[in-house]
């Protein structure tokens, strides 16, 4: 199996449900300069930090909470950037105070942040992972330069994850994914953290002028009590 958002996606992040029906997210870390490779995953508390490596110079862009989660609630944010906390301190409180949370949240957040100010234009992207009763509510979405963000409630199956990219998968000519196209699906038959970490590390394998894109990739499932969270760093 290979990444379905081809060689270069990017930032790239999943969300679903593991075969035996726990809440799940993957997020992965490309870059194809050495300036973006020199980053790592590091869990700190109930963050996992995309940060520097050794005395590289932060970078706002390229360092920030990839993934923040709260234990009791089931409460989870994965993004690209720094819509990460805001998007995660939303859907606590709607959680919290028993509001429905709903795509449109995510879609203010997003507009609000709009596209990063780099040379691509890059796209924030983002999802939601809201346990609740029952199935749980699933959110992802991507803000493209010029356009609206555009959100998606993902569909709770089994062994399903669907996600979305920052890119189309050209490694040359890298152009912002489409927030009008069908979220990619991938079919999951594991059911740990780990195996999730490993699972999406192994089909992004790709490379640019010899050398290999992976930065990092990160794992969670929750158990209906706690996230268990794996990081697998290519450094």
């Amino acid at each position: 199996m290979t990444n379905p958002c081809g060689p270069y996606p990017g930032r790239q992040l999943f969300l679903g449900l593991t075969v035996d029906r726990k809440p799940c997210l993957a997020y992965l870390v490309s870059g194809r300069s050495p300036e973006s490779r020199q980053r790592k995953a590091v869990a700190v508390e109930n963050t996992v930090r995309i940060g520097p490596l050794g005395d590289t110079r932060y970078d706002p862009l390229r360092h920030y909470n990839g993934l923040k989660y709260e234990n009791s609630s089931g409460i989870a944010a994965v993004s690209n950037g720094i819509q990460t906390e805001s998007i995660y301190e939303t859907y606590r409180l709607l959680f919290n105070v028993g509001t429905a949370a709903t795509k449109d949240f995510m879609a203010k957040i997003l507009d609000g942040a709009d596209a990063e100010p780099d040379s691509l234009h890059t796209p924030r992207i983002a999802g939601a992972v809201i346990p609740g009763k029952g199935n749980p509510v699933l959110i992802i979405g991507i803000k493209t330069s010029g356009a609206p963000a555009a959100t998606h409630q993902v569909t709770s199956v089994a062994g399903r994850l669907a996600g979305i990219a920052t890119y189309q998968g050209d490694l040359n000519n890298p152009e912002a994914t489409n927030p009008a196209a069908a979220p990619p699906e991938l079919e999951f038959n594991g059911s740990d953290a780990q195996d999730l970490a490993k699972f999406l590390y192994d089909l992004s394998a790709a490379s640019y002028k010899g050398d290999d894109i992976r930065v990092s990739t990160v794992g969670g499932v929750y158990s209906g009590s706690t996230w268990d969270i794996a990081i697998i760093n290519r450094q």
